[in-house]
């Protein structure tokens, strides 16, 4: 789900079949049109806004878990997850060793790249750029170059 056309075409470039642009209650009922009114099988919330947790556990089909990377200023309403069975987890870098392995594995030998989502480059000394420039939609993500000087 994305209303931002460069991460929607990133979102194909990894394989995405289905990108809902809408925002809100109508990108619900879009989710749900598309899937027959079950749900999805797999939800990855990144933003970390109550609105966005609580739109993940509505397009969830039941006995999903969510994965969540994103960390709102206060806690979501956990019922539509309680009575739909659906588990939301998440956590400062929870991806365990083994993850690591199969990842780094799927990058060396070509299967992912993840540097496309990295849509600009800054030294170090322009970190406070690069956050700028995430938040103004100007790049996917910003990639930091560290340097020795």
């Amino acid at each position: 789900m994305s209303h931002h056309e460069d991460r929607a075409k990133l979102g194909r470039e990894f394989g995405a079949t289905d990108i809902v642009s809408e925002r809100g209650d109508e990108a619900i009922e879009k989710v749900l049109e598309l899937t027959n009114g079950v749900g999805v099988d797999a939800v990855q919330e990144c933003v970390g806004a109550v609105r966005a947790i609580e739109q993940a556990g509505k397009i969830a089909r039941p006995g999903v878990v969510i994965g969540r990377v994103g960390v709102p200023q206060t806690e979501p309403s956990s019922n539509t997850l309680f009575w739909k069975n659906t588990g939301l987890r998440g956590g400062i870098a929870n991806v365990t060793t083994y993850d690591k392995s199969i990842f780094v594995k799927a990058v060396l030998e070509g299967d992912i790249n993840p540097s496309k989502v990295f849509t600009k480059r800054f030294d170090l000394d322009h970190i406070q750029e690069a956050y700028e420039a995430m938040d103004k939609r100007e790049a996917i993500k910003s990639l930091i170059i560290v340097a020795d000087k």
